[in-house]
This record gives structure tokens, C-alpha cells and sequence, in this order.
């Protein structure tokens, strides 16, 4: 029976961890989650991952265009 009660008690904090987490990106401004993204990209440029193809800057200027009206700034270039 420990063994079953310690597998309850293990996924039972997990499932805490898991929602704590969900509520710190819910919590995330656009701003943060702005800089994430563009760390993201970064790192995939350093580790020498695939370019983006061009149908993927269409995403990335709408999301540019967001952010601006969003925040009321200009997109830095």
C-alpha cells in the first residue's frame, strides 16, 4: 500500500507544480511572453536550427503589429 500512496502523494504535487505554472503564463504580460519569444528565436539561431521559411514573417509582423497597439509602441529594428 506505500508504494501506491507515495505514487498518489508524487502525481498529486506534480498536478500543483503543473498549475502554478499554468498560472504564472496566464499571469504573463505581453510584453514577457514578447521577450520570450524573441529569446526563443535567438537560441535557435545560435544552435544553428532551420531558418524560418517566408510564410513564417507574415506571423511574426502580425504579432509585431499587436504588440504595438498593445503597448503603444513602435516595433524596435
Amino acid at each position: 500500500m506505500a508504494l501506491k500512496d507515495d505514487l498518489k502523494a508524487y502525481k498529486a504535487r506534480w498536478a500543483e507544480v503543473e498549475a502554478g505554472i499554468a498560472q504564472e503564463r496566464r499571469r504573463a504580460s505581453l510584453e514577457l511572453r514578447w521577450q520570450q519569444l524573441n529569446a526563443a528565436v535567438g537560441m535557435g539561431k545560435v544552435l544553428g536550427l532551420p531558418q524560418q521559411d517566408p510564410s513564417e514573417m507574415e506571423v511574426f509582423e502580425r504579432w509585431a503589429k499587436i504588440k504595438e497597439k498593445a503597448t503603444n509602441q513602435k516595433p524596435k529594428i
